[in-house]
Formats: structure tokens, sequence, C-alpha cells
């Protein structure tokens, strides 16, 4: 009795009547595939903007100075890019530190006699070596403090990460429960389908036979439910990145998702319709084991 996995014979499909698509795994499988991609593009997208803010501050460090007045601040920038390993200097005078500030105090929030510090944007060439830059500025610019941005947006790299790490979490969790409902419903069908069974034993089919029979049918089933649930986050994730997706690339210099984020994603349904199908036959050969 030769059985392939997912075309069978006339004979084949008329052993498990009631055919195909009409039980909830269809439903299942497509409802966690749906929540798979979902979190997982989020993820994905988490850990891009992590690697491009990473990148972004590798090599960008600021020199602060308490007083930012003028004569000071013009040293100060002529002192920085004077220092080897300076690629590039840039400074921010205290006027237009007061005026950022005020976005967040509210205008006259700021009082004259409240110091405001002026910075000294600068990056740094590859080889430098920051440590080294950092005292020789120290010593040019007494008071000043050479700050790494990447120090500053630390806390912003972590809570990213653990965001990421939690999404890929989520995944595994959805596919453990795409796992359980798939045991469920081959138990379900083995219990159904008993009787025939019991037949197909006493004209000499074997465990593994029977368990191909019931393993094509689930995959027809999460196939289908796949390919649906694929289909609508696909819809979700474009309709999503649609509006905003130009305005994304233009503040994280990259977009969300890059090809071969699209390409995981593009493989999740195959996924869940090969882990939906090992399972299956695993539960119905287990099943059928403590049967005989």
């Amino acid at each position: 009795m030769k059985m392939s996995l997912l075309a069978g014979t006339e004979a084949e499909r008329r052993l498990l009547p009631g055919g195909t698509h009409r039980g909830p795994t269809p439903y299942v499988i497509a409802i966690m595939t749906f929540a798979m991609m979902i979190v997982a593009a989020a993820g994905l997208a988490l850990a891009n903007a992590a690697g491009i803010v990473a990148s972004a501050v590798e090599h960008r460090y600021v020199l602060q100075l308490p007083d930012g007045s003028g004569p000071k601040l013009d040293e100060a920038l002529k002192a920085t890019r004077s220092v080897g390993g300076v690629r590039s200097a840039k400074a921010v005078p205290e006027a237009e530190m007061r005026r950022t500030l005020e976005k967040w105090v509210g205008p006259g929030g700021l009082g004259q006699d409240l110091p405001v510090p002026a910075i000294v944007h600068l990056d740094l060439s590859p080889e430098a070596d920051a440590a080294q830059v950092g005292a020789t500025l120290s010593r040019a610019v007494p008071g000043a403090r050479f700050i790494a941005e990447e120090a500053t947006v630390a806390p912003l790299l972590s809570s990213l990460r653990v965001l990421r790490w939690l999404a890929v979490v989520m995944v595994l969790l959805m596919a453990a429960a795409t796992s359980a409902a798939v045991v469920l419903a081959a138990r379900g069908a083995l219990d159904t389908h008993r009787s025939t069974i019991e037949i197909m034993h006493g004209i000499g089919a074997t465990d593994d036979q029977i368990a191909l029979l019931f393993q094509r049918k689930i995959a027809l089933d999460a196939m289908v439910g796949a390919l649906i649930g694929g289909a609508v986050a696909a819809i979700a994730l474009l309709l999503i990145g649609g509006g905003g997706m130009a305005m994304a690339t233009e503040i994280a210099g990259g977009p969300p998702l890059g090809a071969g984020d699209v390409l995981i994603l593009g493989l999740l349904p195959v996924a869940a319709v090969v882990l939906a199908t090992l399972v299956a036959r695993f539960a119905v050969l287990s099943a059928l084991h403590k049967v005989v």
C-alpha cells in the first residue's frame, strides 16, 4: 500500500471520509502563522534598528564644556581639530543648546542665570584610540568632559535587544502551541477513524502506512492554513509599512526590513507546514504503538 505525502490515490482519500480543511487545524495554523510573521517582523525591525543606532554612534563622541561662552568654545573646537585621530568636529554653541532644551521645558523655562553647557561633536577614525584622544583633550581643554555617544544610547540599545529576544521567545512559544494543537488534532483524527485503522491493520497495513495517511491529511490542512495566515500577514505588513516606510527609512538611515528579513518571513509559513507535518507523524506513530 503505497501512500504519498500530499497526493494520495482516490482509494486512499476515501479511507478518511469527511475530506480536508473541515476541522480546526487549518484555522489554528493560519492564526499562528499570522501571529508568528507579525512578531518576527517586529523582532527583525528592532534588531535592524539596534544595528543602525550602534553603527551610527560607534565612533562618535562629545566634548562637553561646562562654560559654553564663545571664546572657550572656539578654543575647544580648535584644540579638537588638532588632535590626531579626529576625523571631523562640529561645535554646538550655547544659544543652540538653549533653543533645543526649550523644546522640552517650554519657552522661558531656562533662565539666563542657568548655565547651559556647550558641546563639540567629533567623529574619530576607526583606528583612533579613543582613550588617548580623550586624555589629550582633557589636557588641552581643562574642565571638559569627553563622552562616548555609545554610552549615552546604551540603555536604548539594551531595550531594543531585550525586545528582539522577547520576539524570538514569542515565536518559539507560538511554534510550541502550534505543535500542541497538531497533536490534539492527530489524536482526535485517530479516535474518529479507529474502526478504519483496525480494518487496515487486519488487511496487513503497517503503522508507517497508516501514519502517512493521517500525515498527508494534516499536511494539506497545515498548508492551507499557512498560506492563508501568511498572505494575511503579508498584507498587514504592507499596510503598516506602506505609509511609514519612507519616513522610517529616512529616520533610521535604512529600511526597517532588508531582503534577508523578507526571505526569513517568507520561510515561516513553510516552516509551519513542515513542523505540523513532522509533529503529526510522530504523534500518530506514538499513538499507534500504544494501541498495539
